[in-house]
């Protein structure tokens, strides 16, 4: 039997929830926004009024009044979108188990099983959009298809409220899009395929397979069967495991980073965070990863194996300094970001007595002291040394209020 899959989407979701909150946003063009004080100033999300400002996700706040001067933000509040997405995911799940977040405002549901209880992909994409407006006075455009990229794809189409087929005559209605309407083409790669001529999702269909391979690597393959209708990949069962790849941190400094006390200092908080995380959920790490943003906004990673796997922060500073040295930008440091890469489970850790691993060993040991007299006493309650440096950038609180880029921010295209 072929799948249907359906892929619900809330229209500007933080925008429209804060909007329940103060109607008085409806009638005008409002962001939701960082807080420029603390230097999170840029759009997590806006309306259409912005949008068809010509205002853009992640952009700076300066940047979109000088767009659009009557527009007002509003700063974030998570709690209320995460509410509203469990209760859409509540609707959800009353049709079928099968049912995969992408982010707080999307998801994908398969139906394939439940279409003589409830109809067809279509009617249960239409009566799941009644009810979001219904029980949650809020509008959502659902794509149905036979695999999770087109069904993606459809609901990217028609916004807001609307529902949108993509069949096996896909070559007609999407073929003529841009290659970045696809999912996982970003802007990096979209330059890039640009830069050979491919232009649209039917260009990169009909691409020669080995060409993209070496553009794109096995990335470049993966993108060609899913603009061919190739995409296989399940949607996963509600309560089913998560499987956690990387685990990292990043935060904006309340200033620019411009001395090595002031790059170590946010490192080793960073650091000390990914480390904490990595221990409660009982991972190694065989690999570093920073971000570097600086105060121009321009962004990199760059990342490195570590001679052994490890949960300590002292080994994931040590590499991430190392990676930051290596790789200095010009301008000054707006934003930094530290993560475990190529996680391994603890207890496939091998035991030895060599002198090295002896010393990382009581230095785990040493970490989940800390661990444990932070959890009873608070974060501030021991430090490094170093923090005594800067009280204005050793005050994060890395678990209380470290900065995650928000799920819609991660999904653009960036």
């Amino acid at each position: 039997m072929e799948h249907v899959i359906l892929h619900s989407d809330m229209n500007n979701f933080y925008a429209s929830v804060e909007s329940l909150y103060n109607p008085s946003f409806r009638e005008k063009p409002m962001a939701v926004a960082g807080d420029p004080e603390a230097r999170h100033g840029i759009v997590l999300a806006k309306n259409y009024l912005a949008k068809q400002a010509g205002v853009q996700t992640g952009e700076p706040l300066w940047r979109a009044r000088q767009k659009c001067p009557d527009i007002v933000f509003s700063e974030p509040h998570y709690d209320k979108y995460i509410h509203f997405s469990q209760m859409a995911r509540e609707i959800y799940e009353e049709y079928t188990e099968q049912v995969e977040s992408f982010g707080l405002d999307e998801c994908w549901l398969d139906v394939t099983e439940v279409q003589e209880l409830f109809g067809s992909g279509k009617q249960i994409a239409d009566d799941i959009r009644d009810r979001i407006k219904f029980e949650l006075g809020l509008t959502a455009s659902v794509g149905v298809s036979y695999n999770k990229i087109f069904a993606k794809l459809g609901s990217d189409l028609k916004k807001p409220d609307a529902t949108t087929v993509i069949g096996h005559d896909f070559k007609d209605k999407i073929w003529h899009l841009p290659a970045d309407m696809l999912l996982y083409v970003g802007r990096a790669t979209y330059q890039k395929l640009m830069t050979h001529g491919i232009y649209t999702i039917g260009d990169l269909a009909q691409t020669e397979p080995s060409l993209l391979e070496r553009l794109l690597g096995k990335n470049g393959l993966m993108l060609w069967a899913f603009a061919n209708g190739l995409d296989t990949l399940p949607v996963n069962r509600s309560g089913s495991g998560r499987i956690i790849k990387t685990i990292g941190n990043s935060t904006t400094a309340p200033k620019d980073l411009i001395t090595d006390d002031d790059i170590k200092i946010t490192l080793y908080i960073l650091s000390e965070s990914v480390a904490e995380r990595m221990r409660k959920e009982n991972f190694y790490c065989r690999g570093v990863q920073i971000m570097i943003r600086d105060n121009q906004l321009v962004s990199f990673e760059r990342q490195g194996r570590l001679k052994a796997p490890t949960c300590t922060s002292h080994d994931i500073f040590q590499k991430a300094y190392e990676l930051f040295q290596r790789n200095k930008p010009v301008s000054p440091v707006r934003s930094l970001g530290v993560r475990a890469i190529k996680l391994i489970n603890c207890e496939y850790q091998q035991l030895s007595f060599l002198e090295d691993v002896v010393r990382r060993q009581k230095q785990e040991e040493l970490e989940r002291t800390v661990d444990n007299i932070r959890r009873r006493f608070g974060h501030f309650s021991i430090q490094r040394g170093i923090m005594l440096l800067d009280p204005v950038l050793s005050r994060l609180d890395p678990v209380a209020e470290h900065t995650i880029y928000p799920e819609a921010f991660l999904k653009s295209k960036t």
